[in-house]
C-alpha cells in the first residue's frame, strides 16, 4: 500500500513539473544584469529550462554573431536596440522563430514585419539625459532642456556618454540627431558635444548611473533606467530634449543555426509574455513592455507625452548606414575633446 502510495505522488509530481531540456540555453542579454538575471531565474522556475546567461552590449553582440556565424555559441539574444537587431536578421545572423505576435503592441509587430519574424520587439526606450541638480547647483551651471544646450562651453568636462561602437544607446543618439538636424549640421553638433564630454563608456546605462552618483554632471542615456536612480532617491532630474528626441524598439533574436531551436522559441514566447515582462518592476526596468498585459509603473516614461521623431528603423537599421556613421563618428567626433573611454 505505501509502495503504491509513493508511486503514485512521484508520478503526479512528475507530471506537474516543467519539463527540462536536456542542454543548456544559451542566452547574451543586452538588458540590465539584474534583468537579465531575473529572467533566466524566471525562466527556469517556469518551464524547467537551463539559462546559461550572459551580459554584453548591443555592438559587442553584434560583432560576437558575425564572428561566429555559421558556428554560433549563443542561441538567442534578447534585449538591447532595434537597429543592431535588424542588421542582424539582415545579415543572416539570426532566424525566425515562428513565435505568434499578433497580441502585441503594433510597434512590436512592426519589428517582426520588418525583419520576417527574425526579430521580436520585447520594448521601447526613449532617449533623454539626466542631470546632478546638486552638482549643477553647486557650480551655478545652467539646467539643459535641449540637444543643443549639452555644446554649450558651461559644460566642458561635464557630460558623460557612451562609444556608438559599442552601445546601441548611443547610436541610437547618433541616428537621432542626424534625423533631426541633418547629417552634417548633427555632426558639428556631435563634435561641439564631444568636446565637453569626460568619458565614453562601454555601456549605454552607465552615463546616467554616473551622473547620479555625482561622477559627473550630465549623463545621456534612455529615460526608463534614468527613472529607477530617481525612484532611488538619486538628486537627479530627467530631460526629453526639446527639439524632439528618439526611441529604441528593444527586441528578441533567434540566432540562426541554433540546435536548440525548441528551447530558444519557448524563450522567445516567454520573454514576449505578460508574464514574463512584468517582473521587470522588481528590478527597476521601467521600460514601455510589448506586451499590453504586463504590468508598468505610473513613473515610467510616457510616449505620448514626449516629442519623438518618426524614427526610421529601416535606413538606420542597416549595416551600410550604420558603418558609414561610426565612421565618421570615428573621424569628426571622438577626438573632439578630452575624454577618456572605458
Amino acid at each position: 500500500m505505501n509502495k503504491i502510495s509513493i508511486s503514485a505522488l512521484a508520478l503526479c509530481a512528475a507530471m506537474a513539473a516543467p519539463a527540462a531540456f536536456a542542454e543548456d540555453l544559451n542566452v547574451v542579454c543586452s538588458n540590465e544584469q539584474t534583468w537579465c538575471d531575473l529572467m533566466a531565474q524566471n525562466f527556469k522556475i517556469d518551464t524547467g529550462v537551463n539559462v546559461a546567461m550572459i551580459r554584453k552590449s548591443t555592438g559587442e553582440v553584434l560583432a560576437q554573431l558575425r564572428a561566429e556565424k555559421g558556428n554560433p555559441k549563443v542561441d538567442v539574444w534578447w534585449g538591447g536596440t532595434g537597429d543592431p537587431h535588424i542588421i542582424a536578421a539582415n545579415e543572416g545572423l539570426t532566424e525566425a522563430s515562428g513565435v505568434d505576435v499578433s497580441g502585441l503592441l503594433g510597434w512590436a509587430q512592426n519589428m517582426t514585419e520588418m525583419t520576417d519574424g527574425k526579430a521580436i520587439g520585447v520594448h521601447v526606450g526613449l532617449l533623454g539625459f539626466i542631470y546632478n541638480t546638486e552638482i549643477l547647483a553647486e557650480k551655478g551651471l545652467p539646467t539643459p532642456a535641449c540637444w543643443r544646450d549639452l555644446a554649450k562651453p558651461d559644460y566642458r568636462g561635464e557630460i558623460q556618454v557612451a562609444n556608438p561602437n559599442s552601445s546601441g544607446t548611443a547610436y541610437t543618439e547618433l541616428a537621432t540627431l542626424v534625423q533631426l538636424f541633418g547629417e552634417d549640421e548633427a555632426y558639428k553638433l556631435l563634435a561641439e558635444i564631444g568636446a565637453n564630454v569626460n568619458q565614453y563608456t562601454k555601456s549605454g546605462s552607465a552615463p546616467g548611473k554616473a551622473a547620479a552618483r555625482g561622477e559627473t554632471t550630465i549623463g545621456i542615456g534612455f529615460m526608463h533606467d534614468m527613472v529607477k536612480l530617481k525612484k532611488e532617491g538619486f538628486p537627479v532630474e530627467i530631460v526629453a530634449p526639446c527639439e524632439g528626441t528618439g526611441y529604441e524598439l528593444g527586441a528578441v533574436s533567434v540566432v540562426a543555426g541554433t540546435p536548440h531551436m525548441e528551447a530558444a522559441t519557448k524563450f522567445v514566447e516567454y520573454v514576449t509574455s505578460a508574464e514574463g515582462q512584468s517582473p521587470g518592476l522588481e528590478v527597476g526596468v521601467y521600460n514601455i513592455p510589448s506586451n499590453p498585459g504586463a504590468e508598468t509603473d505610473p513613473e515610467a516614461p510616457d510616449m505620448a507625452s514626449v516629442k519623438l521623431i518618426d524614427y526610421d528603423f529601416a535606413t538606420y537599421g542597416s549595416s551600410e548606414t550604420r558603418e558609414r556613421l561610426l565612421a565618421r563618428w570615428e573621424k569628426d567626433v571622438k577626438g573632439a575633446g578630452g575624454a577618456i573611454e572605458e
